[in-house]
C-alpha cells in the first residue's frame, strides 16, 4: 500500500468494553498483561483499566453509567471491541487526506 509521504498513522490504542472490569482485570494479567493503571472517568461516564503494549495500549471499558452511551454500547453487543485509536504527528494533515 502506497503512503503518503510524511503521513503515518501510528496505534495509540484499542478500546475494549467489558461488563466486569475486575474479572477482565485478572483475566489480561494471566495472559500477561502487566503495570496495569486504572482510571475514573466521570466526564465520559466509564472507568478504565489500560495495560502498556509496546508503543500502545489496550484499554478495557465499564459503563459506570446504566443510562449512558458505554452502558447502551455493552447492552447491544455485549463485551467487545468497542474502538481503535491511532496516534498521528500531524492531525491536520490526516484529516484533509482523510
Amino acid at each position: 500500500m502506497n503512503e503518503p509521504i510524511g503521513s503515518r498513522l501510528e496505534l495509540h490504542h484499542v478500546g475494549i468494553v467489558v461488563s466486569d472490569l475486575n474479572a477482565a482485570l485478572e483475566a489480561y494479567k494471566r495472559l500477561g498483561f502487566v503495570n496495569g493503571e486504572r482510571w475514573l472517568m466521570p466526564q465520559q461516564q466509564i472507568e478504565a483499566v489500560t495495560f502498556p503494549t509496546g508503543a500502545g495500549w489496550v484499554e478495557l471499558i465499564t459503563p459506570t453509567d446504566p443510562d449512558g452511551p458505554i452502558a447502551r454500547f455493552l447492552a447491544k453487543r455485549g463485551d467487545t471491541m468497542h474502538h481503535v485509536a491511532y496516534r498521528t504527528h500531524d492531525l491536520d494533515r490526516e484529516l484533509e487526506r482523510l
